[in-house]
């Protein structure tokens, strides 16, 4: 069925745009919810009076991704990761990690929009993560996974061993008094 889209709907399309989908998908979604009109003479025209106000606000997101590629760009990200030794990582960064620290530094983007090399990085090192932001607008964004240090369970054994004994100490002087 031949629609033309009163919003943006995700995976389909944006506002205006003229697309053919399935007659249920049309009728038990797109149509309920106003997100889409049947093409027709009168939808035609209609859409053809708004195509000015269409195109500004398709400009004005060209020009959003633009300065966010920008931003991003100058961006290094640092990771700090649980490692072993080796330098492989304990756990895995992708792309939901690089969401979470994005959304840290104020960049709010989808999951689905960052292409993480291999799917995820398992090992420390520098990387290069894209980011599909609008249309063909793709930032590359310099990634360095760093280890973090941990401690072993032979440091932590001993300095469990010590407080003990410094709040028995503690306990045994508070007595004596």
């Amino acid at each position: 069925m031949k629609v033309i889209l009163n919003d943006d709907v995700k995976h389909v399309g944006e506002m205006g745009d003229v697309k053919n989908v399935a007659n249920g998908y049309a009728r038990n979604y797109l149509f309920p919810r106003m997100l889409a009109v049947p093409y027709t003479d009168e939808t035609v025209a209609y859409f053809e009076g708004k195509k000015a106000e269409i195109e500004a606000r398709k400009e004005q997101k060209r020009n959003d991704s633009k300065s966010t590629k920008e931003k991003l760009e100058a961006l290094n990200l640092e990771l700090v990761m649980p490692a072993g030794n080796n330098g492989k990582l304990f756990g895995a960064v992708t792309s939901q990690t690089l969401v979470a620290k994005l959304a840290e530094l104020g960049f709010d983007i989808e999951r689905k929009k960052i292409e993480v090399p291999g799917s995820t990085i398992k090992s420390v090192g520098s990387y290069s993560v894209k980011i599909h932001l609008y249309e063909t607008t793709v930032a590359e964004v310099n990634l360095s996974v760093k280890a973090q240090e941990v401690k072993s369970e032979k440091t932590e054994k001993p300095a469990k061993e010590a407080k003990k004994e410094a709040s028995s100490d503690g306990a045994e002087s508070a007595k004596a008094e």
